[in-house]
């Protein structure tokens, strides 16, 4: 049977309101597609062929958006409602029938951007034997994030303080990713929201099941703030993504200016690094400095500036206004401050 996986969906956003207020996070456009494309795409490169959901706030939001991403990537998609928010562990009990059909499964979580070469790390969990994997970077330099622990062995032996513990142990940071054998489905309580991370990993382990932490170096992004959501725009802009974002890819891209043939930019608007998606109007007296992104459908005004800023779909920018260091969504102009960004801790991936 082909591998399965799960993408967690069903958070509240509340971090990255008023935007989640139209769009659930996997759902949020970022260049030219919804967060959730890129999912697939890991996904889709190691061999998954059926993905299941789970959703909660702006329910049909995400059901319409998951159908229409895997109807392009020719997935199959399996979607579970959580009328009751249920947390990552009871999200997954959710789909346990779907899941435990499949040795090994994958979850990850909806909201992160991180392009993962998936399939060596599967092929290492089945070789480990393990009941889980848990996908690892080093702990980012001056960030709060609470630290999966592991031996020298790479056994995990407490997450966020808790669990059996050890000496000599080595504080990493979890990226959200997961690969798990059935069996751990059998740690979920029956009903009622838990974590997968700090209630259900914790009995495995205490249980003396075996989870692993594999260690994995590469660009990886949390767009749970407006802060966050921004600097990864900028990060793909500037090639700091490996390979780049497939709607950069395939955009024809003039100097520092990627310019979907659907829009309308007047000659010297963009001095970019800048990305302009289908639909949207620049005027020839705007600028569009670096770091732009303008959404489907957005309207730039004239003698507009914009600077590290996105603008996105269905927006309009008035004559004369200026942007930096902001996200612009219809009438909202939100902060974006590039220097102050504040992570979460690890586990949460369902809020």
């Amino acid at each position: 049977m082909p591998m399965r996986a799960m993408i967690l969906c069903a958070g509240l956003g509340t971090r990255l309101r008023p935007l989640t207020e139209r769009w659930p996070k996997p759902a949020m456009p970022l260049l030219g597609a919804p967060l959730l494309r890129y999912h697939l795409e890991v996904l889709q490169a190691a061999g998954v062929q059926e993905v299941g959901i789970n959703t909660h706030h702006l329910a049909d939001v995400m059901r319409q958006v998951a159908e229409a991403e895997c109807a392009r990537a020719g997935l199959s998609l399996t979607v579970v409602h959580e009328p009751v928010i249920q947390g990552t562990g009871g999200g997954i009990r959710g789909l346990r029938d779907f899941l435990a059909a499949s040795d090994p499964f994958v979850v990850l979580n909806g909201d992160i951007l991180f392009p993962l070469a998936l399939g060596p790390l599967v092929e290492a969990h089945v070789a480990s034997g393990a009941d889980a994997t848990m996908v690892l970077q080093p702990m980012p330099a001056s960030e709060r994030y609470a630290a999966v622990e592991t031996d020298a062995r790479g056994g995990v032996r407490r997450i966020a303080g808790l669990g059996p513990g050890g000496e000599h142990l080595t504080p990493w940071h979890f990226t959200g990713v997961h690969i798990l054998r059935p069996r751990v489905l059998d740690f979920m309580r029956p009903e009622g929201p838990e974590d997968i991370n700090r209630d259900v990993y914790v009995r495995l382990l205490e249980a003396g099941g075996r989870v692993r932490g594999e260690v994995v170096h590469g660009y990886w992004s949390d767009l749970g703030t407006p802060s966050r959501y921004l600097a990864t725009v900028l990060d793909a802009l500037e090639h700091r993504v490996p390979e780049g974002l497939r709607p950069l890819v395939d955009t024809p891209c003039l100097g520092k200016a990627w310019v979907h043939p659907g829009a309308r930019v007047e000659a010297g608007s963009v001095l970019g690094p800048a990305f302009v998606d289908a639909g949207a109007t620049v005027a020839a007296t705007a600028r569009l400095g670096a770091g732009t992104y303008v959404g489907r459908n957005a309207s730039i005004g004239a003698n507009a500036r914009l600077e590290r800023a996105a603008v996105l779909d269905d927006t309009v920018i008035g004559e004369g206004e200026h942007l930096e260091e902001v996200i612009a969504w219809r009438n909202h102009r939100i902060p974006a401050p590039l220097s102050s960004q504040h992570p979460s801790p690890p586990g949460r991936g369902s809020g």
